[in-house]
């Protein structure tokens, strides 16, 4: 299989796994306090990434496995690991997109490329930053996850 045709079907296989995680593993409790200040929010937020990263593992598993990828577990788990540490950076933000003050590293980071204005302005700004911050990631673990092959 060629790399780009491997970076795609790990591509396309992340995505739908995020989305299955993001949505369907994700349990209501941690949902809602996973943005949340201190050792409870770090909490939520460390078991959400680590059943996201364990849904992402076992789709990435499979389908290599039944479609004979060539993914290299090593390659693969760097990929399963940029996914997660950048997953968490974001879902820390959960619910904080229109606080004022410190905030998170990634409001800040918002506010000072220029989205400051839509986040006041649109309930729905902070999450749908929130999710193309994912998909990019995901994009990028992909194609650490895809490169060399076996």
């Amino acid at each position: 299989m060629s790399a780009a045709g491997r970076f795609a079907a790990v591509y396309a296989v992340l995505t739908a796994a995020h989305e299955v995680g993001d949505y369907w593993v994700q349990v209501d409790k941690d949902a809602g306090a996973k943005g949340g200040h201190g050792a409870e929010g770090r909490a939520a937020c460390a078991r959400h990434v680590a059943s996201y990263t364990a849904t992402q593992g076992l789709a990435l598993l499979v389908a290599d496995r039944s479609l004979r990828l060539g993914v290299d577990w090593r390659r693969a788990a760097a990929g399963l690991a940029v996914s997660a540490i950048t997953h968490y950076v974001a879902d820390r933000s959960g619910g904080r997109w229109r606080e004022d003050g410190p905030s998170t590293r990634l409001v800040r980071f918002a506010r000072r490329t220029g989205h400051t204005g839509w986040l006041e302005r649109d309930p729905g700004a902070g999450p749908l930053l929130d999710q193309a911050w994912h998909r990019g990631w995901i994009a990028v673990a992909a194609a650490v996850a895809a490169g060399g092959g076996r």
